[in-house]
């Protein structure tokens, strides 16, 4: 295996993490904002108030998006193999 393949493997493989955290995060980030915004209008100023909407918000992302995450591990995972059996020729 030489540097630039090594690269490229590290390079997808960042890219694919971050495509698949992106939703997440951004929508825990929405509803983060969404709550802070409604504690600074009520007054209220519990800190445990926003967990649990962004906890259930973020689970209710990966169940929405489970089939393309399978999806997209399955064909990272594929070229993945592809290459390492380049590779090894």
């Amino acid at each position: 295996m030489d540097f630039a393949l090594v690269t490229h493997i590290g390079r997808d493989l960042l890219m694919q993490s971050l495509l698949l955290v992106a939703p997440v995060v951004l929508v825990s980030l929405f509803f983060g904002l969404l709550i802070s915004v409604m504690q600074t209008i009520t007054g209220v100023q519990e800190q445990t108030l926003s967990f649990a909407p962004r906890i259930v918000a973020a689970a209710a992302t990966i169940i929405a998006l489970l089939p393309w995450y399978l999806n997209r591990l399955q064909a990272f995972t594929i070229e993945m193999f592809q290459m390492v059996a380049q590779a090894g020729q």
